[in-house]
């Protein structure tokens, strides 16, 4: 109805006074409602609760928008609702559709951002807290820990000990750290990206316990340490992200449409080649920690995971096929993530996601990939421009730290030039 008055007041505004406008858009008005709400009940749009885009969702508002403009025109024809000229009249009807499907969708796309807002500012509060390490394996240790993680100021990443039998063990979902001197120390903090504190419990020693006071369990302010890292903030500001959103929508649709032939051509050739299924879709981890099927142009062989996860590597991969290969090569098999940007899974411009078997292995070197979950995964990143495809654990401890200083650094410049240099790279030939 908004939209319908809108147009109506638009029209009135480029046109000369029309006799009796204001019955006019009572009229038109009160009709756009009506057809607007039978449109929704023969669609059953008012039956989706999610608030972001999908093809039926897509599908449904369309069906109802294009019911209700359908209906408008049969009483134009039949001169309820028409106006001055048959051109006007039709221009009006136009607007009234084009103003309805960018009012939907833009309370859509403002929902989306409302609904995770709450979260966000929980990952916010999370990556805000400082790193901790328990000394001890013990009861009182693991009592301890329990408290320490309880406040909201800490976050408990493991256990240091120094006998070789805990070595990798879990308790309580931690990790225990082999320490046997400072320097082991030193240079588990420098694998950890960095550890505020450092906990004893009463009546621990050890070498630690020259770098760390003794005192009160229940004050663990008394055993802090000088951090040797700070949490990493995403320091775009609100408006940054709405204008990098809003690029991401707009030219994700853009590009959609106009690859559409090449996606075609595509297609066809992945299914003429074994037969088997065009698309690739598999579980990745995005912005929040959740979990999102990314889509591909399926460059592998069916049975490319018969003997579970594997890494990729690049186009020397053997269980590329054919086409597989050449899509890779010429990163055409990147094309269907564009309806994941559309979506709001993903933006142009981020950290590759990973799945999250890799992200576990990731995390028990270093956990401060969880300060990822912070943005948008992207198509592209900075570290793929220097790091290309990660094909082992090593690789993917370097892509983390280039994909950090990126979120240090994470502006609508930085992602500008990014976006250039990936540009240049593909038509350069560049592989990754």
């Amino acid at each position: 109805m908004v939209a319908s008055l809108l147009s109506v007041l638009l029209i009135r505004w480029l046109y000369e006074p029309i006799p009796g406008f204001t019955s006019l858009v009572l009229r038109w008005v009160g009709s756009a409602g009506l057809f607007s709400l039978l449109g929704i009940f023969v669609t059953g749009s008012y039956k989706i609760v999610r608030r972001w885009a999908t093809i039926r969702t897509v599908y449904r508002l369309a069906g109802a928008v294009l019911i209700k403009e359908l209906l408008i025109f049969l009483l134009i024809g039949l001169d309820f609702l028409a106006l001055p000229t048959t051109k006007f009249t039709l221009l009006t009807l136009l607007v009234d559709m084009l103003l309805t499907f960018f009012l939907i969708f833009l309370l859509r796309f403002t929902g989306r951002v409302m609904d995770s807002s709450e979260h966000l500012r929980s990952i916010t509060e999370d990556v805000s807290r400082q790193t901790v390490l328990i000394v001890g394996t013990d009861a009182e240790s693991v009592a301890l820990a329990q408290r320490v993680d309880a406040m909201p100021q800490y976050n408990v990443i493991g256990f240091v000990s120094d006998d070789p039998e805990m070595t990798g063990r879990v308790i309580l979902d931690l990790i225990v750290y082999k320490c046997d001197c400072p320097d082991d120390l030193a240079e588990l903090e420098r694998r950890l990206g960095g550890v505020d504190c450092l906990f004893l419990p009463r009546g621990e020693s050890g070498f630690l316990h020259r770098d760390s006071k003794e005192g009160n369990t229940q004050n663990p302010e008394a055993h802090k340490r000088k951090s040797t890292g700070k949490p990493i903030h995403d320091p775009m500001s609100f408006v940054g992200q709405f204008i990098k959103r809003s690029f991401d929508t707009v030219m994700s649709a853009v590009l959609l449409l106009i690859f559409f032939p090449v996606g075609l051509i595509c297609a066809i050739a992945i299914k003429a080649e074994d037969g088997g299924p065009v698309f690739f879709r598999q579980e990745r981890i995005g912005r929040g920690g959740k979990p999102f099927n990314i889509i591909k142009f399926r460059s592998m062989r069916t049975d490319a995971e018969a003997m579970g996860a594997q890494l990729a590597a690049g186009t020397d991969d053997p269980r590329l096929t054919r086409t597989g290969r050449f899509l890779r090569a010429h990163h055409l098999d990147e094309l269907p993530q564009l309806w994941n940007v559309f979506r709001g899974d993903m933006s142009f411009i981020g950290y590759r996601p990973e799945r999250q078997v890799y992200i576990d292995k990731i995390m028990e070197v270093n956990p401060r990939y969880q300060y990822l979950y912070q943005i948008r995964p992207g198509v592209t990143s900075y570290a793929t421009l220097y790091n290309g495809y990660t094909d082992t654990l090593d690789k993917m401890l370097t892509r983390l730290d280039l994909d950090l200083y990126y979120l240090r650094n994470h502006s609508l410049a930085f992602d500008a030039r990014v976006l250039g240099l990936t540009f240049l790279s593909i038509i350069s030939g560049k592989k990754f």
